[in-house]
């Protein structure tokens, strides 16, 4: 790793040329033709990073997310302008991802904020051109100590590309502005970049969903994290009926119970169907109130382990189309869930 003390700022390269958009005159033009032109410059883009990560910037991706994984300390992200919004971003996901993170504002490093920043942390600057001047103490004081710095530009061979000891080099993209000078395209593809970084290390971590939890217990995404034992129904309000009960009992238990089904044990309490209301129209006839449970049960119905994430037992609910499941442990009920129990959690 290289040490330097000095930090020479270049000036500010030309933009690289590329071809111009007309500016559309106020009442001209169709602005969902506009949007999707935006966003179609946008998809063009993200495609080109796609294929640079098969190459070069995928190796030196890599070599970020080992840098990242191995430091003892936090990862400093820093950045100016449109890529210091995109850089509080990346931070903030790092955060709640399990990655200790946090943001630095370069020009407050500047006045006492390098204080903030230990040997044993790792810096990643976020820089359009690479020659932001308000990253150069930044950069400077990584070289000082032996800071490990990882640099996400689209100029490689910048002051900022130069000092990194990971570069991940972006491609130069058109903005989707028409003059091809409000940050758009570049700050979407800088955002990509630091959510793939951030998801690569949800896995390199092992970061669990029960840790997400805890980082995250509140509003909406709170209630997609509970579990399914923390909003199933318990022990007698679970409608249960044994295999050689007759229909007509069958009948008054679901009556009783509001769930519009009861579940099938047998002689040891394991769960072997279900009778819903669609089994009995199925089975509608003179014959059913003396006919036993068994002959009119759906066998091997669908069901949830309680330690499921509540989330993930809605999605079975809506792929299976029913509105209660049963919960098991070891082949037998331990509860039952509705879809009204996911609702009034706010899982929905």
């Amino acid at each position: 790793m290289s040490h330097v003390t000095a930090f020479p700022i270049a000036q500010k390269p030309a933009k690289p040329s590329a071809p111009r958009l007309h500016a559309v005159a106020a009442g001209e033009g169709d602005s969902r033709a506009i949007a999707v032109r935006s966003l179609r410059l946008g998809m063009s883009a993200l495609d080109e990073v796609i294929g640079l990560l098969e190459g070069d910037l995928g190796a030196a991706f890599e070599r970020a997310v080992e840098t990242i994984v191995s430091v003892k300390g936090r990862v400093i992200v820093c950045g100016i302008g449109k890529s210091g919004h995109v850089g509080r971003k990346l931070a903030a996901t790092l955060a709640s991802t399990g990655t200790h993170a946090f943001f630095v504002h370069p020009t407050e490093a500047s006045h006492g904020d390098l204080g903030m920043i230990a040997p044993d942390d790792v810096i990643v600057a976020l820089s359009w051109s690479g020659e932001t001047v308000e990253l150069g103490d930044l950069v400077s004081f990584s070289r000082r100590f032996s800071i490990p710095l990882i640099a996400i530009t689209c100029n490689a061979d910048s002051t900022l590309g130069r000092a990194a000891d990971v570069l991940l080099a972006l491609p130069k993209v058109r903005e989707s502005c028409p003059h091809d000078l409000a940050p758009t395209t570049s700050s979407l593809i800088q955002l990509a970049l630091g959510d793939a970084l951030a998801v690569a290390l949800v896995e390199s971590r092992g970061f669990t969903s029960a840790r997400f939890k805890t980082l995250h217990p509140g509003g909406t995404l709170a209630a997609r994290l509970k579990t399914v034992r923390q909003l199933m129904h318990t022990g007698d309000e679970v409608p249960l009926v044994p295999d050689d009960m007759v229909m007509s009992d069958v009948l008054i238990e679901i009556t009783r119970r509001r769930y519009g089904c009861v579940g099938v044990i047998d002689a040891d309490a394991r769960l072997i169907g279900i009778v819903t209301d669609g089994d009995l129209r199925r089975h509608m006839g003179p014959a059913i109130l003396d006919t036993t449970v068994q002959q009119v049960m759906t066998a091997a119905p669908v069901v949830v382990e309680a330690d499921l994430l509540a989330s993930a037992a809605l999605e079975v609910m809506n792929r299976k189309r029913i509105t209660a499941i049963f919960v098991v442990e070891d082949g037998r009920p331990a509860g039952i869930l509705h879809i009204h129990d996911l609702l009034r959690a706010g899982v929905v």
